[in-house]
């Protein structure tokens, strides 16, 4: 049967939808179905105009303040109220997120329906296709959901672009999330906003990522010096980060963040399946490392075989005589 009716579970952050979540709006506005979105928060005016420029949405439901509590359990009670009073969409789109994997987890337990995770691609094959890479993302499994009930999906970042096409400000609807007992009773007691400078990691044009090819953790400050002349962000693979050389933060890969920047530059990095599947949709991919056999040039664009304690030195004296 066609699709008819989508949800996406839109994230807000600092009056915005977060990428991701502009990502899967625009996404589901290609299929021809009805858009709703579901967000939180004290005020989503702004986000109502949102989410009818890029998802097409009708209706943007609203959980409302979650008086400081984490999203997982009043979201996933106020989508599993909304299917009971207003029906099942075909399917929830839910971006790959903390929050986000929180409230599939439960939105699945409330609703006794399977969830479909790490999807990078999505298809209309009468109802909704998966597609899930595998084997370091070398392959590529596809699924689709069975029975009665929505289908509970959740998608990696920079599966799609963020796109808007115009369209009027959604009607906003009062979601309430009903009685969460005692799984309502956690609160954030503090939180921690990690300093940066420059873009996020999978949201800048330009990423420059280290490995253990760097040698030792203080090599790591020529990645961020050279990140931060060319405007970009610092990433790093996961040796490095296993390693406490820098925080899990800066991870690129399968178990890290997915970027998809106009360049990347892999410097150091051998370039194991893992750290590929989250950079290989690059535009652009530079890698400098000394082995000449080193995997990661099998997909770069342009490969230096150099030291990298001689090439980006020179190169960061470069960046700065050109000003």
């Amino acid at each position: 049967m066609p699709l008819s009716n989508i949800w996406v579970v839109a994230e807000p952050s600092n009056g915005s939808f977060t990428t991701t979540s502009l990502e899967l709006l625009c996404q589901a506005r290609t299929y021809g179905a009805t858009v709703s979105a579901v967000t939180w928060g004290e005020d989503v005016a702004s986000l109502a105009a949102q989410a009818g420029e890029y998802g097409g949405a009708a209706t943007l439901y609203n959980v409302g303040a979650l008086g400081g509590a984490l999203p997982g359990v009043p979201v996933a009670s106020a989508i599993a109220a909304l299917v009971a009073s207003v029906g099942a969409p075909d399917a929830i789109l839910i971006p790959t997120s903390y929050d986000g994997r929180d409230i599939a987890g439960r939105l699945s337990a409330r609703l006794d329906r399977p969830v479909l995770t790490n999807v990078s691609g999505l298809s209309d094959q009468s109802g909704l296709v998966t597609e899930h890479p595998v084997f370091g993302g070398s392959q590529t499994v596809r699924a689709h959901f069975t029975g009665e009930g929505p289908g509970i999906i959740v998608v990696r970042a920079k599966s799609f672009a963020a796109e808007p096409a115009g369209g009027s400000p959604a009607a906003v609807v009062a979601a309430a999330p009903g009685d969460l007992g005692s799984t309502g009773g956690a609160t954030i007691a503090t939180s921690h906003v990690e300093e940066r400078v420059g873009p996020k990691l999978e949201e800048a044009a330009v990423v420059v990522s280290g490995g253990r090819g760097l040698g030792e953790a203080d090599k790591y400050a020529l990645i961020e010096e050279t990140a931060k002349l060319l405007k970009g962000a610092a990433g790093a693979s996961r040796a490095i980060v296993d390693a406490g050389w820098v925080p899990y933060s800066h991870q690129v890969g399968q178990t890290g963040k997915t970027v998809k920047p106009t360049v990347y530059i892999a410097c150091g990095i051998s370039g194991a399946t893992q750290h590929m599947v989250g950079m290989k949709g690059s535009k652009n991919i530079v890698a400098i490392n000394k082995d000449p056999d080193a995997p990661i040039f099998q997909i770069a664009d342009l490969g230096i075989v150099g030291d990298v304690h001689k090439v980006l030195p020179a190169l960061i004296e470069a960046l700065k005589a050109r000003g």
